[in-house]
């Protein structure tokens, strides 16, 4: 049979665009004759499958990263900016997202669009087949379109739990009433099994790759028992190892480490139009100064104070876990750059200047971080600027785009192996496993110790007074387990995570609200936030989508 293969592309029944796009006839058909549908044709469409996990074409409006959804949501970062630019975002940070949110109706289209290109990528395989391709050949390549595709589907199901799974053989609306972690972990699973163990190309999926993420999605299940093994043998047997400088996770020039188990391959300066590939999702998240990375733009993604506080240490060089929010580290709010001011001169964690950037420390080579010139607006956004995202000075032109700052080529981190590890370390701490939840917990503390590995002046001296230390004792399971989640914290905070482990803890609204009955008095707009148990664990699913499916779909309670 004479089979038409659709070049144009057409966002996935109502699941990825508006009904009136859905509605456009394709505008160019190409036949069998014209295209081989073969292992060049299929290795080529499941390029397109990676390229959606930058979340483009929803360019920073669904970011890889989650920074919206997943940090700006919590307790860990701001909006940033001014209160006047992307209402959307004020929305998110008050717990009040509306089913018309611009955030969440990208978000949603950009997965679905991954989706419909993995499951292009699985029905060209059959067609391959039918054509006579070697079986073996194509396996691989349908082990990496089944782990995108769970991926994708994984990334919705924390977003908006009730989500429908749509795979390669479906095609019109179906329910969101289904539970989708069984489906994921099918994919998963398949994809472990046809996956290599190591890929030439990095960025591309490989068997321990997909354990990781199916350890993952136990983990959201709380199913401790089948994730631990295969946790165990990632750790034991798997290629990942912790790099000896925190640092190296967010520096372009140490893309691919051996840390990095899963992440999105930005690139700059590559005959693309520069930057189209260029992290396009962290875009706005520059301080706002033309002398700073991104120059200029655009002042938003900027850190708590609550989160700045989680990094002071006591003289032990541990973490004040009960009492870090009751005094704030000192700051510059509201003291011009040109005005007198001395640092926190307290003990603090290290990768707390990896991660936040604040007034008098060096910031990557730009020069001290001056403090109120960088910031857009202060009694918005707060004193400090996000730095995970940045380049180093000496990288301007090549990390990042040449003539357009805002994009770089520093990978988006989705997996860690410090996430597989603090995973592990989670269910050691919920089986009273005590020592052996501590011993992961100080391997990664370990690793921020290394003092070749701290922020220096221009002296060559530590820029603070750096003091991190190990635990000797968890004393108990329940002090077991606030060590490790307020490890997680530390270790990972600005990496889209903070808001989707609360949840998953079931402690988001405690958490969320103790922030804000303290933060309300820094920030005037969060007055009116209140996070409610029940509704705001997950986001509304965009009308848009609920529509265009004609009514197959149904809202999140309480939207």
């Amino acid at each position: 049979m004479k089979r038409n293969i659709i070049i144009s592309l057409i966002a996935f029944l109502a699941f990825a665009s508006c009904e009136n796009k859905l509605d456009i006839n394709p505008q160019g058909t190409l036949t069998e004759g014209v295209i081989e549908i073969n292992e060049n044709w299929v290795g080529q469409q499941l390029v397109s499958a990676y390229a959606m996990l930058d979340g483009n074409p929803g360019y920073f409006w669904a970011p890889a990263s989650n920074w919206t959804l997943g940090d700006v949501a919590s307790d860990d970062f701001y909006k940033g900016s001014s209160i006047s630019d992307q209402p959307p975002l004020n929305e998110i940070e008050r717990y009040a997202p509306n089913t018309s949110n611009l955030y969440l109706i990208s978000k949603w289209q950009a997965i679905y669009e991954g989706v419909y290109r993995c499951n292009q990528t699985i029905n060209s395989i059959t067609l391959a087949i039918e054509n006579g391709t070697d079986v073996d050949k194509l396996k691989p390549l349908e082990g990496e379109a089944r782990f995108l595709r769970a991926h994708y589907h994984m990334d919705a199901k924390k977003i908006w739990n009730n989500i429908p799974y749509i795979t390669e053989d479906i095609t019109e609306a179906i329910p969101n009433t289904d539970d989708t972690w069984p489906d994921i972990e099918a994919d998963l699973q398949t994809a472990i099994d046809y996956l290599p163990d190591t890929q030439t190309d990095a960025g591309r999926a490989t068997s321990w790759i997909a354990k990781a993420y199916l350890a993952k999605a136990h983990m959201f299940q709380h199913d401790y028992t089948a994730a631990a093994p295969i946790l165990d043998d990632i750790i034991k047997n798997g290629p990942f190892s912790l790099v000896e400088k925190y640092h190296d996770n967010f520096n372009g020039e140490t893309n691919n480490n051996s840390e990095s188990v899963f992440a999105v391959q930005n690139s700059v300066n590559d005959g693309d139009r520069g930057y189209i590939n260029g992290n396009r999702g962290n875009r706005l998240n520059h301080p706002y100064a033309a002398d700073a990375p991104g120059g200029g733009c655009c002042g938003f993604f900027q850190p708590s104070q609550n989160l700045v506080n989680a990094f002071k240490t006591d003289e032990n060089g541990l973490p004040y876990l009960d009492t870090f929010n009751d005094e704030d580290m000192k700051n510059d709010q509201g003291i011009p750059s040109d005005a007198a001011f001395t640092s926190y001169a307290g003990n603090v964690d290290p990768r707390l200047d990896w991660t936040v950037g604040r007034r008098g420390i060096d910031f990557l080579g730009w020069g001290p971080m001056p403090g109120m010139r960088w910031v857009r607006d202060q009694a918005n956004g707060g004193p400090y600027v996000a730095k995970k995202h940045e380049v180093w000075k000496h990288q301007e032109g090549t990390i990042s785009a040449a003539g357009l700052p805002q994009y770089n080529a520093i990978n988006t981190p989705l997996v860690r192996y410090s996430d597989v590890l603090l995973w592990r370390a989670e269910i050691h701490a919920d089986k009273s496993e005590l020592g052996e939840a501590m011993g992961l917990v100080n391997q990664i503390r370990r690793r921020a110790a290394n003092p070749e590995g701290f922020v220096k002046n221009t002296e060559g001296n530590d820029a603070a007074n750096y003091v991190i230390g190990e635990y000797t004792s968890f004393p108990n399971k329940e002090y077991a387990i606030k060590a490790v989640r307020f490890e997680r914290r530390l270790e990972l905070a600005s990496e889209g995570h903070r808001f989707f482990d609360l949840v998953r803890w079931g402690i988001a609204a405690e958490v969320l609200n103790d922030y804000v009955a303290v933060e309300k008095a820094k920030r005037v707009y969060l007055n009116s936030a209140v996070f409610k148990t029940g509704t705001n664990e997950y986001y509304p699913i965009p009308l848009e989508a609920i529509n265009t499916s004609r009514g197959v779909l149904v809202q999140n309670d309480n939207y």
